[in-house]
C-alpha cells in the first residue's frame, strides 16, 4: 500500500471514528428526550391518580377502570387488580415492583414487552401494602428511534465516503513535494546530474525537507567540483615535473657520452624532482582527504603544539631565527592537522624570511599569529594566497607546490576557523590563523 494510500486511510479512519462517536452521542441524547417526553406523560398520569380519592384495597378490589388510564394495581403477595375494563393483558411483576408495594422503594421506569408491544411503565406506591403501574406503548417512540437511526447510519456512511475522498485529495495535495522530492532524487540517480534542484513553496516541514535536500544536492555538487578542479589541478601541476622526469632518465639512459659533471647534475635534477612529486603528491593526499580525520576532536593545548612546530622548522630551517611569544591555550580539535598546518605557515614564513632572518611567532587565546620580514605579499595577490596551486609571480622561481597554504585554510575551516595574509607594516607578512574559541579547562 502506497504512503498516499496510508494517509488517505487513516484520515478517513479519523473521521469515520468521529463520525460514528458524534453520531451515538445524537441517538444517546435523541432517545433520551423522547423516552424524558414518555415518562412525562406518565409522571401526569400518576399524579392524576395520587390527586384522585384514595380508594381503599381492604375492602375489595375497586371496579375496572376506576384509575383510567392503562394502570394495574399490585399487592404486595403480588397479586395484580384494577385493569382497565376490557383490557385482558397483565403487565410483568418484577421483585422490584413488590419492594415498591412493600414501602422499600421508590417510583422506578422500567421498559417491557406485553402482548408483543414494547412499553414504558411507571411504578410508584400507593398506599400500604399497594403499589400502582402504569404502561404507556412506545411504538410511536421506537419508529422515530428506528428513523432516526438509519439517517444517522446514512449520514455516518456518506460522511466516512466523503472522508476517505478528500483524504485522497489532502493526501495528494500534501505529497506534492514529496512527489518533487522522489522525482528530482530519481534524476540525480539516473543522469548524476546534482544541479537538480527542488522548487520549495512554503514553511511547512516538507517545504523544509525539500530546502535541506536543496542544500544537500548544492554541497554534493561543490564537493564533485572541487574533486574534479583538484584532479584537473593536480594534472596539470604533475604534468611538468614528470615530462622533465622522463626526459632526464631518457637522457641518463642513452648510449650518448655526457659532459663532465652532466650525469651528475642530471641525476641530482632527478632526485629533486622525485622529492618534488613525492611532496606534491603527499600534499594532494592531504587536501583530498578534506575534513576526514581519524578519531575524535581532543583538547589540545596550542601554544605546546606551536612550540613542537616552531622546533621542527628550526631543524628544516637553520638560517632562520624564531622569536616567540606563546601564551598557554586550550582548544579543541585535531592535533595532527593543527601541527601541519602550523608547519606550513612557519615553512612559508622561513621560506620568505632574507638570510639571517627573524620570524616571530605569537599565540593569544585560540589565535596564532606568524610575521616574517621577507618582501611581503602584492596587494593583488592577497585574496589568492589560499587557493590551490596558486603561486605568485614572485614565487615561481621558487620551490614549491602552491597546496602548503590551501592546506592551512583547509584546517581552519575544518575547525570552524579563519585564516588571513596581511602586509605587514615595517614590510613583510603577517598571517593570522584562528580557531573558533577556546576550549574550557579542565576542572
Amino acid at each position: 500500500m502506497s504512503f498516499r494510500a496510508r494517509l488517505a486511510l487513516v484520515a478517513a479512519a479519523a473521521v469515520a471514528l468521529a463520525v460514528v462517536v458524534a453520531s451515538g452521542v445524537v441517538y444517546v441524547v435523541v432517545k433520551g428526550e423522547l423516552y424524558s417526553s414518555v415518562d412525562a406523560s406518565l409522571r401526569s398520569s400518576m399524579e392524576h391518580i395520587q390527586r384522585g380519592p384514595v380508594f381503599d384495597f381492604t375492602e375489595g378490589p375497586p371496579q375496572p377502570g376506576v384509575f383510567g388510564g392503562y394502570p394495574q394495581a399490585v399487592r404486595q403477595d403480588g397479586v395484580t387488580c384494577c385493569k382497565r375494563e376490557g383490557e385482558s393483558l397483565t403487565l410483568p411483576v418484577t421483585e422490584h415492583d413488590l419492594n415498591v408495594a412493600r414501602g422499600r422503594s421508590d417510583t422506578y421506569y422500567t421498559n417491557a414487552r406485553v402482548g408483543g408491544n414494547h412499553v414504558r411503565i411507571i411504578t410508584f406506591p400507593y398506599q400500604t401494602g399497594f403499589a400502582v403501574q402504569i404502561a404507556r406503548p412506545l411504538d410511536e417512540t421506537d419508529h422515530a428511534l428506528s428513523r432516526i437511526r438509519w439517517l444517522l447510519i446514512l449520514i455516518a456512511t456518506g460522511g466516512v465516503l466523503i472522508a476517505g475522498g478528500l483524504g485522497l485529495i489532502v493526501s495528494r495535495a500534501a505529497l506534492t513535494p514529496v512527489r518533487r522530492l522522489t522525482k528530482a532524487t530519481e534524476t540525480v540517480t539516473e543522469t548524476g546530474d546534482l544541479s537538480e534542484r527542488i522548487e520549495v513553496e512554503g514553511k511547512d516541514e516538507l517545504s523544509r525537507l525539500a530546502s535541506s535536500f536543496n542544500t544537500m544536492l548544492g554541497a554534493l555538487e561543490e564537493s564533485t567540483r572541487a574533486r574534479s578542479q583538484l584532479v584537473a589541478d593536480a594534472s596539470h601541476e604533475l604534468r611538468t615535473p614528470l615530462t622533465s622526469l622522463r626526459t632526464n632518465i631518457e637522457v641518463l639512459a642513452s648510449d650518448r657520452e655526457l659532459p663532465a659533471g652532466e650525469r651528475e647534475r642530471l641525476l641530482s635534477d632527478v632526485v629533486e624532482q622525485l622529492w618534488e612529486m613525492t611532496t606534491l603528491i603527499s600534499e594532494l593526499m592531504e587536501l583530498a582527504r578534506g575534513e576526514e580525520h581519524a578519531g575524535r576532536p581532543e583538547d589540545v593545548r596550542l601554544d605546546l603544539v606551536t612550540a613542537e612546530a616552531v622546533e621542527r622548522t628550526k631543524r628544516n630551517r637553520p638560517g632562520v631565527s624564531f622569536e616567540t611569544d606563546l601564551e598557554e591555550s586550550l582548544v579543541h580539535g585535531f592535533p595532527e592537522t593543527l601541527d601541519r598546518a602550523l608547519g606550513n605557515l612557519l615553512d612559508n614564513a622561513a621560506k620568505w624570511s632574507p638570510p639571517d632572518g627573524a620570524v616571530e611567532v605569537a599565540v593569544h587565546g585560540a589565535e596564532v599569529t606568524v610575521r616574517d620580514h621577507g618582501p611581503g605579499i602584492d596587494e593583488e595577490d592577497l585574496p589568492y594566497v589560499f587557493d590551490r596551486f596558486y603561486r605568485a609571480r614572485s614565487a615561481r622561481g621558487l620551490p614549491g607546490s602552491g597546496l602548503g597554504l590551501a592546506i592551512v585554510r583547509q584546517v581552519a575551516q575544518a575547525h570552524g576557523g579563519t585564516v588571513v595574509a596581511e602586509r605587514a607594516e615595517g614590510g613583510g607578512t603577517l598571517m593570522r590563523f584562528k580557531l573558533n574559541g577556546a576550549a574550557e579547562p579542565n576542572s
